[in-house]
């Protein structure tokens, strides 16, 4: 027991951004995969996981190595307005996916207990942004942690769907691949929420947080003999948090193959309009559980996309940061949190279709991660950087491999 609880301390980070990465944007574009095209497209989140876990630990290394945020790093190593760039479209891709996820977290407690989905979006988004300032960040963190345990919903969905494991076998290694618009467009948008830049962006600014929280913890360019278990921590740590992640998204493919494309319901576009076609299908505890477990996500995934933001705009400004510091400290960091989720909340009033915007925030980040990609591999691989802990070939491999399948992927949709 005592060694099992020894093991549990050490998921933090890799833990919660995996967890962070099932959101309601996410749920909806797995829902959609999994309705239009059954079974069949299984195989994108169990080749997404090796790339997946590779990019997370480059992000966790630099942010470990530096004692610098990913934001931090590139302005030390790169023009500014390469920096500018990428921080600009981290901020807008992130406001796009709070507004998303507040949208449907809002639509999916209006399901189950009526009212206005608008004012329960207006809820979650102020209980987010009051939690991400007043909580410290230890107390932060252990909250985070507890709300991954609502993605379990997800496999008790699925557990209570009529499967054909054959099926589901066969979508993972021979699947049925068209050329066509459609397909290519939710492949994108699989692979742009399982590798989205703010992610990286998180990762690497809790790595730094956890140096900052413990006094006898230090950037480990500094303090090499720290290496060991620290490197090693963050690699489980990474192996477990993407692999729940990506566990949960194929058993929400799995699911909704199972009842809403066997049923002929194929054209999902949000995860709340996931959850209402299940209750007449797999019946009302389905129904509850995929609907709550969309508030559960967004609960935990709205102040990461806002704080990995946050990060990123004050490491650009050198401006004080972190979860740790009252607001008075950190004024202005708290006040991109404060832009990011305030932002997100007045998309949901305005003539953009949330519904569009649930599934295009996917593919965006799907976008925007090639370039991010291509400047964390240049960073992880420099000395300058890194000193003696330069990313492995092995590592720099799968990273750039990461990086091509992204790339390709972004270029095969624009070209159908």
């Amino acid at each position: 027991m005592p060694k099992a609880r020894s093991w549990l301390r050490e998921l933090g980070p890799g833990l919660v951004t995996g967890a962070a990465d099932d959101d309601p944007s996410g749920i909806a574009t797995y829902s959609q995969a999994g309705a239009k095209f059954g079974y069949e497209l299984g195989w994108t989140v169990v080749l997404t996981y090796p790339l997946m876990v590779a990019v997370q630990i480059i992000a966790a290394r630099l942010g470990r190595v530096t004692g610098r945020g990913l934001a931090d790093n590139i302005r030390e190593n790169f023009p500014a307005p390469v920096l500018y760039v990428l921080v600009v479209m981290l901020l807008v891709a992130n406001t796009i996916n709070v507004a998303a996820d507040v949208a449907a977290m809002g639509q999916s407690l209006q399901l189950v207990v009526g009212g206005s989905s608008q004012a329960y979006a207006v809820a979650f988004g102020i209980v987010c942004l009051v939690l991400e300032i007043y909580l410290s960040y230890r107390r932060y963190v252990t909250l985070l942690k507890w709300l991954t345990l609502v993605l379990f919903a997800y496999v008790a969905v699925a557990m209570v769907a009529n499967i054909s494991w054959a099926a589901v076998l066969a979508g993972i290694v021979w699947p049925r691949i068209t050329l066509s618009g459609d397909m290519l467009t939710v492949i994108v948008a699989v692979f742009g929420t399982t590798i989205s830049p703010y992610l990286f962006f998180w990762q690497a600014a809790q790595e730094v947080e956890e140096v900052e929280a413990d006094p006898n913890a230090h950037p480990l360019r500094q303090s090499p003999s720290e290496a060991s278990p620290q490197l090693r921590r963050i690699n489980i740590d990474t192996l477990v948090g993407m692999g729940f992640s990506n566990s949960i998204a194929l058993f929400i493919i799995i699911a909704t193959a199972a009842t809403l494309h066997q049923s002929g319901v194929m054209d999902i576009q949000t995860s709340a309009q996931a959850a209402e076609a299940l209750r007449p299908i797999a019946g009302r505890f389905a129904f509850l559980l995929f609907s709550l477990g969309i508030v559960g996500t967004g609960l935990l995934a709205i102040p990461i996309l806002a704080g990995s933001a946050a990060y990123a705009v004050a490491e650009t400004f050198k401006w004080r940061r972190g979860l740790d510091r009252k607001l008075h400290e950190a004024r202005g960091f708290y006040a991109i949190v404060a832009v990011a989720t305030l932002g997100g909340i007045a998309l949901t009033f305005s003539p953009i279709d949330p519904i569009k915007a649930l599934f295009w925030s996917a593919v965006i980040n799907g976008v925007i991660s090639v370039p991010v990609l291509v400047v964390m591999m240049l960073l992880a691989a420099n000395p300058k950087v890194m000193g003696k802990f330069v990313a492995s070939p092995r590592l720099k491999f799968v990273g750039w491999l990461a990086t091509a399948v992204m790339a390709a992927a972004v270029c095969a949709m624009f070209a159908a």
